[in-house]
């Protein structure tokens, strides 16, 4: 039986969920003894070697000479906003405790990713998307707030680093997406890499610290990176060759389940009840997300 382009699609999407399920808890645990410099060196060098492996063995560097100057312009960008929005995700899972709130906290980036689309790739969204799109908000706010009094103190700290990282990680995906048949998954993840391991490099020689690190870290740093810089990006790209952007994001969001067993599995930790409950209503929020999308898509082809 021939599987269709939305299958493939879907199953893309879901190794890639599991795979950076994976991330948060290898990096975690990696983090817990190696700074953002040394941990960047080792995993970004690892996840580099991995895709160009990946691309020797599927002789995919003569796509190289399909590029043009535009394709390299638009490679920078989404390189430089990888710096950043990187650095922002692994701050906010070495500054929160949990990696499992950090997930959670991170369900508000299909609302980015769905507000973008609606406005570059022109994408339409409908009355029931919106409700879990605010559903998704009022979870992310319901797992932060601390409750005390001042704006410096009312949310947990690492919240902001999660906010950044969704908002840079949702631009990143609407350009992705416009340029997708322009530029192969292959190349995007070399570039990615690339860009971040430089980053990585210039840091550690910044903070003049030593590569020198545990057995334990370096064995969660090298089966991270399989996960994280090959595992996840190659497949989160090559879904977006099957299915709307929109639709990717919904599958993404189930990740926090993941996350949740794994800490539980791997640290024996488990989220407070509040953080429990917010992250439920972000899942929540964006099944409705999901529903109104196939609502919206049904109605389109009638």
């Amino acid at each position: 039986m021939k599987i269709t382009n939305s299958v493939k699609g879907f199953l893309l999407a879901l190794v890639s969920v599991i795979a950076v399920s994976n991330v948060f808890i290898f990096s975690k645990a990696a983090l817990n003894e190696v700074s953002l410099p040394q941990f960047g060196v080792y995993w970004f060098t690892f996840g580099l070697l991995w895709i160009l492996l990946y691309a020797w063995y599927h002789k995919s560097f003569k796509i190289l000479k399909t590029l043009n100057s535009k394709c390299y312009i638009v490679l920078a960008i989404l390189g430089t906003i990888e710096v950043v929005g990187t650095y922002f995700f692994f701050k906010s899972i070495y500054t929160v405790s949990n990696p499992t709130i950090v997930s959670f906290i991170g369900n508000i980036s299909p609302v980015f990713i769905i507000s973008l689309s609606f406005i570059v790739l022109k994408e339409r969204f409908n009355y029931i998307e919106m409700f879990g799109m605010v559903l998704a908000v009022l979870g992310a706010v319901v797992i932060s707030y601390k409750g005390e009094a001042g704006i410096n103190d009312m949310f947990i700290d690492g919240a902001q680093y999660v906010l950044c990282f969704s908002l840079l990680s949702a631009i990143n995906a609407v350009i992705v997406k416009k340029y997708i048949k322009k530029i192969h998954p292959i190349i995007l993840t070399i570039s990615r890499s690339l860009f971040l391991l430089v980053f990585s490099i210039l840091a550690l020689k910044y903070t003049h610290e030593s590569l020198t690190i545990s057995s334990s870290a370096m064995k969660n740093i090298f089966i991270g990176s399989l996960l994280g810089p090959f595992l996840t990006v190659v497949t989160g790209y090559l879904a977006l060759q099957y299915i709307p952007l929109s639709r990717k994001a919904i599958i993404a969001s189930t990740k926090g389940l993941f996350v949740l067993l794994g800490s539980y599995l791997y640290f024996n930790q488990f989220p407070p009840a509040i953080a429990l409950i917010g992250g439920l209503i972000t899942i929540f929020g964006l099944l409705l997300i999901a529903l109104g999308k196939i609502k919206h898509q049904k109605l389109h082809k009638d």
